[in-house]
């Protein structure tokens, strides 16, 4: 049985420690090891995300019999709409529903706070792009965002219209 609910401050550790347990499993034939650990330094800090909750960042935690399996965050932008930041699910859990339930209670959340469109960011060899054109998304535009150390995210922008 999965079950989402709304993540606390107090399970700020129990987010970091799911996305290091899924990146190094997940991203290695996306992005090079050496990338993916500084990116994980960068946005998966007990500060960083404390300070991502801060600045107004929703995070769900995925269950699965009272184990945490995956996670999502989003939030309400100023200009009204919906920002899909992260959606991550454990590796032998993919396929299993568990990601689109997520995204589900996203949309439902976005739909609540008035949003009409939800937007994200997702990495040009992800995968995850038939996943999120499987469920609505259509690609808006590319963009190389410069993270850093030399490194780059190399990404499709796609939305999808939140119907009330």
């Amino acid at each position: 049985m999965i079950s989402i609910r709304p993540a606390t401050r107090a399970e700020i550790p129990v987010i970091s420690q799911l996305a290091w347990r899924i990146w190094p499993v997940v991203y290695p034939s996306i992005v090079p090891m050496e990338q993916i650990t500084y990116m994980l330094g960068w946005m998966y800090s007990a500060e960083s995300l404390l300070q991502q909750m801060d600045e107004g960042c929703t995070f769900l935690l995925a269950f699965s019999d009272q184990e945490p399996v995956g996670f999502a965050s989003w939030s309400r932008l100023e200009s009204g709409e919906g920002r899909l930041h992260k959606l991550y699910v454990l590796a032998d859990r993919h396929g299993s529903g568990i990601g689109k339930s997520l995204l589900g209670e996203v949309v439902s959340s976005c739909q609540a706070a008035g949003c009409q469109h939800l937007e994200l960011n997702v990495n040009k060899r992800n995968p995850a792009v038939d996943f999120y054109i499987r469920n609505g998304f259509q690609h808006l535009r590319s963009e190389v965002i410069d993270i850093g150390q030399g490194y780059v995210m190399d990404d499709y922008v796609m939305a999808m219209k939140i119907t009330p």
